[in-house]
């Protein structure tokens, strides 16, 4: 019992320090089947939902989805601590529980007890390592609970700062597509001459958009939890929005800038594919399909209104 405690002691630690490693101090696309934070999220995300779904009035549903990204990282951070402090209490507990209390009592739970005051290092002194290993122990894990403090203040600011920096052009959007955003307002908003050198310019700074919250979002996944702050807005109904424009210019948009819209299509498109293998989300057929041959009738007669010409017969249709 004393192998198998300290084993799964040191397996705890090093996991929770390898998964805090890899997405506070090296934020990248880590392709390894297993990660800890990766089944955390998957684990409590669908819950989340299905509960809010079962107790929440539809109209107050956002509101109370809008909390889980938030919620999740600081339980997250909170599993993560909690995983030290019971590795390092196992390590203890392998050790001999080799400490002095007050009451004379030993055991798991004062072992448990050592290692969260070390790790928040409250030095209370009513419970002491009186072996060089345990003192050891108790010194390695303080200077952990220091560095783990000092990992959370730097991590929260570069967070928000991601967080703020996408919401921005979501905001801007707001004017040139409506809100929600869609396709057809926002090509019939740029329907003029000057309208298409604006529009032109809007999809170059989406293409630059879609790069930095790919990074962003790869970095730091949690982001695709944190909701818009405004009603009608998300990240993905822009980026939607985006894609469906481009679509269209390519398809074949007399007069539109279709050099601009493929570049920007490409670079939205790899968003969408990276984030859905970061969550698993496979493609599924649409039923029914989101342009049918109806709308698309409507869409030619809305653009013509504007100014604008979307070719029509049986190759665009294809293209499209």
């Amino acid at each position: 019992m004393v192998i198998v405690a300290a084993i799964c002691g040191v397996a705890l630690i090093v996991m929770v320090l390898w998964e805090g490693f890899e997405t506070i101090i090296l934020p990248r696309r880590v392709t390894r089947r297993f990660r800890l934070t990766r089944f955390f999220y998957r684990g409590s995300w669908r819950p989340w939902v299905k509960l809010i779904k079962i107790l929440v009035p539809s109209r107050r549903r956002e509101s109370w989805l809008s909390y889980f990204g938030p919620l999740s990282l600081l339980l997250l951070l909170s599993v993560w601590a909690g995983g030290l402090i019971i590795g390092f209490a196992l390590i203890h507990r392998a050790l001999g529980s080799a400490v002095l209390t007050m009451t004379g009592k030993t055991g798991f739970l004062t072992d448990l007890y050592l290692s969260g005051t070390t790790f928040f290092t409250l030095g209370l002194g009513d419970v002491l390592p009186r072996t060089f290993p345990s003192r050891l122990m108790v010194v390695v894990e303080s200077g952990m609970g220091f560095a783990f403090l000092a990992l959370v203040i730097g991590y929260l600011p570069a967070l928000n700062q991601s967080f703020a920096r996408r919401e921005v052009s979501i905001s801007l959007l707001d004017a040139r597509a409506g809100s929600p955003p869609t396709a057809s307002e926002m090509l019939r908003r740029h329907g003029s001459e000057k309208g298409k050198e604006a529009l032109q310019q809007l999809l170059h700074e989406w293409e630059r958009w879609s790069a930095e919250f790919l990074e962003g979002h790869l970095s730091y996944p949690v982001l695709a939890y944190f909701r818009s702050q405004h009603d009608n807005q998300s990240w993905l109904a822009a980026l939607t929005a985006i894609l469906d424009t481009c679509a269209l210019i390519i398809a074949g948009l007399e007069g539109a800038c279709e050099r601009q819209a493929e570049l920007t299509f490409a670079m939205a498109r790899h968003a969408v594919i990276d984030l859905s293998l970061v969550f698993k989300t496979n493609p599924r057929k649409m039923n029914p399909e989101r342009l049918s041959p109806e709308k698309l009738v409507e869409l030619r007669l809305l653009l013509a209104g504007s100014g604008l010409k979307l070719h029509e017969g049986e190759a665009a249709e294809l293209k499209l």
